[in-house]
């Protein structure tokens, strides 16, 4: 069964056109991330979505059954936000409970779903506990939690992690990746992070000025781009783009290299100067400034003696590279 049905959505604000013309299927139990820089429409698509903005035109289809009329209360879905929304008089379980009891489910009903979100959420020691004393991860997973506890037909994540540091980050990652898994979900997740995106996702949505640029899985983005952006986007440190290229490329086009495909060779076809050395222990990355003052990044795996000024030379297996028209679409090898 299909979970989510976007048909040809536009949504604008007076005459800014934010979303254009947006179609998407989410399949049931899959996890979609939106990903894109910011201003490219993603958290108001998931706004739509949830119907805390109409769409300008098109449908949404929840479940089989169209929601643009259908307010957020009754769409079946549950939200969780950048912040966590919490309300700070009450308990970490009267936080869960909440909406449940205006819901008017029985106390039984709340009991059971509050306790199987806490075990799963790993909160039993804070259950009365106020947001103020938790952690900004702790009140985070509280916020999951709630969501949890509605047995919601969509989960929507709007940038759930931008405001945990990078160690919590990661932990808190990990534990919506298990809860998806557990839950065997329909999740629908906002982020302009690209790790969080490769890491997370079924299949990833890539936004830019409100518009798709390409869906697909982490793997079908990132080793088949469909244009300069989204192989841009995708990929830490980012592609290179050579525009004076050692094969031959359409005028105005580019080249691009993965820096973990670039590699130091005697006689390579690429001659530059190390800029900066970047030592990250378990890999290290060269900035290298070219013969035609171009700039590349080459990760090197492992640790690696290379100094900064020193002479280098580089080269690529040409079918590790990509060839992008003047127009910036990606041309099949």
């Amino acid at each position: 069964m299909t979970a989510l049905t976007l048909t040809n959505v536009c949504k604008s604000f007076g005459n800014v056109e934010v979303l254009k013309d947006i179609n998407l299927t989410v399949e049931e139990g899959e996890f979609v991330v939106f990903v894109g820089p910011s201003g490219c429409g993603k958290s108001t698509l998931l706004r739509v979505i949830a119907g805390l903005e109409d769409a300008t035109s098109g449908t949404v289809d929840i479940g089989g059954t169209v929601m643009n009329h259908i307010p957020p209360a009754k769409r079946g879905i549950a939200m969780v936000f950048q912040s966590y929304a919490l309300y700070p008089h009450l308990t970490v379980r009267d936080n869960m409970a909440l909406g449940l009891k205006q819901e008017k489910q029985p106390k039984t009903v709340i009991d059971e779903r509050v306790g199987k979100a806490v075990e799963m959420l790993d909160l039993g020691a804070y259950v009365d506990r106020r947001p103020s004393d938790l952690s900004g991860g702790q009140r985070q997973r509280v916020a999951i939690g709630r969501a949890i506890v509605r047995e919601p037909k969509l989960f929507l994540f709007d940038e759930p992690l931008s405001n945990l540091d990078a160690a919590l980050r990661m932990n808190t990652r990990i534990e919506i990746a298990e809860l998806h898994r557990t839950l065997s979900a329909s999740m629908i997740y906002v982020t302009h992070d690209q790790t969080e995106a490769m890491t997370l996702a079924d299949k990833i949505v890539v936004l830019r000025d409100g518009q798709v640029e390409q869906v697909g899985s982490p793997m079908e983005l990132y080793n088949n781009p469909a244009n300069q952006f989204v192989a841009g986007f995708l990929g830490s440190p980012a592609m290179n783009f050579l525009h004076k290229a050692p094969l031959a490329i359409p005028k105005n086009g580019a080249l691009g290299i993965r820096p973990e495909y670039l590699r130091v060779q005697k006689d390579g076809r690429i001659k530059g100067t190390v800029t900066h050395v970047e030592r990250l222990g378990g890999d290290t990355n060269l900035l290298v400034s070219t013969a035609e003052q171009e700039h590349l990044t080459v990760r090197i795996f492992g640790q690696d003696s290379t100094q900064v000024g020193e002479s280098i030379q580089l080269d690529f297996d040409d079918q590790q590279s990509f060839a992008f028209d003047e127009h910036r679409q990606r041309i099949p090898a």
